[in-house]
């Protein structure tokens, strides 16, 4: 197998792992703990949004 193999792999788990882990935690856990991953996503990506660049 191959090193691009190897990678393209591990990346599909990964992604498979996440999207499964999204769903048992939007189905089956409680409402406050989506709404802390809701609540934590959307402060990281509104931090991230709002750094100031350089070279501006």
């Amino acid at each position: 197998m191959t090193c691009r193999r190897t990678l393209l792999a591990a990346g599909e788990l990964s992604a498979w792992r996440a999207g499964l882990a999204l769903l048992w935690l939007v189905f089956i856990s409680t409402a406050n703990t989506l709404e802390l991953t809701v609540g934590a996503g959307a402060a990281a990506w509104a931090g991230l949004r709002c750094m100031p660049r350089e070279g501006r």
